[in-house]
């Protein structure tokens, strides 16, 4: 009966001490509560996901978890890659800054677990402090787009007209014509970040509507 519960494979496998475990995820949560707040004050999408900031600080754990375990025997890191073989993510990221918060957390996950936690302090305050500056950091202009409906020629050309007197530049990207009017996309700069001019546009006449629509999701009917 002590034979059946004789579990002598664990003697194959080395084996962490529950302060090495402890301390190399006290300092991977560091690590990812760092990520978690530079994402927060540097994000810019259409809308904000809590959900996936905090994946990527329990990423961060998983991550140093799943080292931990592969670098203890050379079995275990071949089974972890079979298992991670069939993992299939389906979510889509939508924003290309997500991308690197993701490969920024695992990356993370990966040097802590397996021991260069220095290396991973020093890179990732570094990394963030990058973040903070360029993201944070407001071009000299912001590209917008603005939206127009109006019914012909005569009102196309009124509203192109106030375009040009409120805007440093305008560019005409497309154009839409059917039986119910004139579309317009016009990609502006403006004069001292004014859009009071959408207003104007509005009260032309032959003007249906105008829509001013910022590159990050942000518009104004």
């Amino acid at each position: 009966m002590g034979q059946l519960f004789d579990f002598r494979f664990l003697d194959r496998v080395a084996t962490y001490s529950v302060l090495d475990v402890l301390v190399a995820l006290i300092v991977s949560l560091c690590i990812g509560l760092f990520v978690f707040f530079i994402y927060t004050k540097t994000f810019r999408g259409v809308m904000y996901s809590r959900s996936f900031a905090i994946s990527l600080l329990v990423m961060n754990l998983i991550t140093t978890l799943v080292i931990l375990a592969v670098s203890s025997h050379f079995i275990i890191a071949f089974g972890m890659i079979g298992a991670l073989s069939i993992v299939r993510f389906r979510t889509v990221v939508k924003e290309p800054l997500d991308l690197v918060y993701l490969f920024w957390s695992i990356t993370t996950g990966i040097i802590v677990g397996a021991g260069f936690v220095i290396m991973a302090a020093v890179g990732s305050l570094f990394i963030g402090l990058i973040l903070l500056v360029l993201i944070n950091r407001k071009p000299d202009e912001i590209p917008y787009m603005v939206v127009v409906s109006c019914d012909g020629d005569t009102a196309e050309e009124h509203a192109l007209a106030v375009l040009k007197e409120h805007t440093k530049k305008h560019v005409l990207k497309a154009k839409t014509v059917s039986k119910d009017g004139i579309e317009l996309t016009v990609e502006v700069r403006l004069k001292q970040s004014q859009s009071d001019f959408v207003n104007k546009l509005s009260a032309v006449e032959g003007v249906h509507n105008a829509a001013f629509v910022s590159y990050y999701g942000d518009y104004y009917m």
